[in-house]
């Protein structure tokens, strides 16, 4: 049996999937990128095959994308991660219907990604200058109000009134904002909720410049937080499509990637 991965290394965390010769998944590892990508991307790798029962060897090509994929000098290729987390969306979202528009939220970034029927990139918008948007934006922002990054979800659904305005472009100047609110006596559960909804708001507006058709499908690690699914939704007029494992999407399409690169590759040879 032939193995194929795909590596997708973000700013902030590190995702394997490794799928066979019938495009089945085998494994998946998410684990932190730290400051040496390729190191721990290496480590995780080698990790993920002892943990599935194979040798590093059965995996006959590897495809890497995200944010450090030029790092990773195993990779057979390397990827854009708009074309890999298409792909993943495209095979993640089969049980939604056709997938037209994309919503990823990143450690470090967002993007709205526009798909015509057949599943092709035909547009794309991205928020690389900004952290308020961003998975790292919620890490920093549960840090203030001292919750845990996973309870946020929590927190928004126990709203009292409605959620304040965050009105800041910049993750700096949104942090003393979250502080001026704390020392104005507002509840966490309100704060969360502006949050939440200063983010949506962001993306929407993000997404509204490749044009929104349904169905949205939403991925990266933050879309695993209710409370934010559920303000998007809101602010959307819509529920989104959301996969068991959102933060895997991008590194599933460069497994299926690598599987047709492969492919391609033999045929031309023999």
């Amino acid at each position: 049996m032939r193995y194929f991965a795909g590596i997708d290394i973000g700013s902030t965390a590190i995702k394997i999937v490794i799928i066979d010769e019938n495009e089945e998944i085998v494994g998946t590892k998410v684990s932190g990128s730290g400051s040496m990508f390729y190191k721990y991307a290496k480590e995780s790798f080698l990790q993920l095959t002892k943990d599935i029962g194979i040798k590093p060897e059965d995996v006959v090509y590897t495809t890497s994308t995200g944010y450090g994929r030029k790092l990773y000098k195993e990779a057979d290729e390397t990827i854009s991660e708009i074309t890999a987390n298409a792909v993943g969306a495209r095979k993640a979202g089969e049980e939604f219907g056709i997938i037209r528009t994309i919503i990823n939220i990143g450690g470090q970034d967002s993007k709205a990604i526009a798909l015509d029927k057949a599943g092709n990139v035909v547009n794309f918008a991205m928020n690389d200058r900004c952290a308020a948007g961003t998975g790292k934006f919620l890490d920093v922002a549960a840090a203030k109000l001292e919750i845990d990054v996973e309870e946020l979800g929590e927190y928004h659904f126990r709203v009292s009134e409605t959620p304040l305005s965050i009105n800041s472009t910049c993750a700096v100047f949104a942090e003393s904002e979250i502080i001026g609110l704390l020392g104005n006596e507002h509840s966490k559960e309100d704060i969360v909720a502006g949050i939440h909804y200063s983010i949506a708001k962001r993306i929407i507006r993000l997404a509204k410049r490749v044009g929104i058709n349904e169905v949205v499908y939403f991925d990266g690690g933050p879309a695993l937080n209710d409370g934010l699914v559920s303000a998007i939704e809101d602010e959307l007029g819509f529920e989104l499509a959301i996969p068991k494992y959102p933060q895997l999407t991008t590194a599933l399409g460069a497994s299926l990637l690598a599987k047709e690169a492969y492919e391609y590759e033999s045929k031309d040879e023999q």
